[in-house]
């Protein structure tokens, strides 16, 4: 069975936490590229779960368009709301308190190397972990990310962001769920490109009309993580990360 290290970052700068992801995915291909060459590896595959929390922010993928920021540099800077320009899939997306970002440093080779499995995947962990606060979600078949149904004169709704990146099939960025999240920062930008107007953003919170433990459903979005793609976490002894919280 494959082992995962698992670490709760806190609340983060989004700079931050994107240099520690690539730090450990470094590592670990790495050593892929070094158990590869020798004659009788040596080197223990590792693999790395990161939650977090980020202050404001605006994260923009490749395949992103600009024009889908709605603010300019001022109308940022005023609102205190940073910007990044990054190397996951996807267009714009909000990150900021209230939200799980959820960032797996997995290698593939260790579960299944089909990308669309395992964005399904990521999907199924937040699908499972909304059916148990009784919030039926589904997937929205000409999008990634999870969704609620339109309800009454509810539109169709994403609760979940997600935007991945592989390379040599280990993986980095993720997911952005939101649990208490402030939605008024979507007005800002056309969340994901998406403009329809029969879509929505929302979260746990709008959903059950109160704000939610967000640790219990961490500790639910963890164990669904574990459940799905049949590992077990394990403790370091050894400080991982000695950067600076926000």
């Amino acid at each position: 069975m494959e082992q995962v290290v698992f670490m709760d970052l806190g609340r983060m700068d989004y700079g931050e936490a994107w240099a520690f992801q690539e730090s450990l995915h470094k590592q670990l291909v790495e050593a892929k590229r070094l158990n590869r060459e020798a004659n009788n590896p040596q080197i223990q595959r590792k693999h790395y779960l990161l939650f977090c929390e980020h202050p404001p922010v605006y994260t923009l993928g490749k395949s992103g368009k600009m024009d889908h920021l709605l603010l300019d540099d001022q109308g940022l800077k005023n609102r205190g709301i940073t910007f990044y320009k990054i190397n996951r899939g996807g267009d714009i997306t909000y990150h900021g308190p209230g939200q799980i970002v959820a960032y797996p440093i997995f290698d593939l080779d260790g579960f299944f190397t089909d990308v669309h499995r395992y964005v399904r995947t990521l999907e199924e962990a937040v699908i499972r972990t909304l059916s148990a606060y009784g919030i039926p979600a589904t997937r929205e078949p000409a999008y990634t990310g999870v969704w609620l149904e339109e309800n009454g004169s509810r539109p169709k709704r994403k609760i979940c962001a997600i935007g991945v990146h592989l390379s040599r099939w280990v993986t980095l960025h993720g997911l952005a769920f939101n649990v208490n999240t402030e939605l008024s920062y979507f007005h800002h930008i056309i969340p994901c490109g998406i403009a329809d107007r029969d879509k929505d953003v929302t979260s746990m919170q709008q959903e059950l009309g109160e704000v939610q433990d967000i640790e219990k459903v961490k500790a639910g979005l963890k164990a669904q993580f574990a459940d799905l793609f049949g590992f077990e976490y394990i403790q370091e002894n050894e400080k991982r990360y000695s950067g600076t919280k926000g």
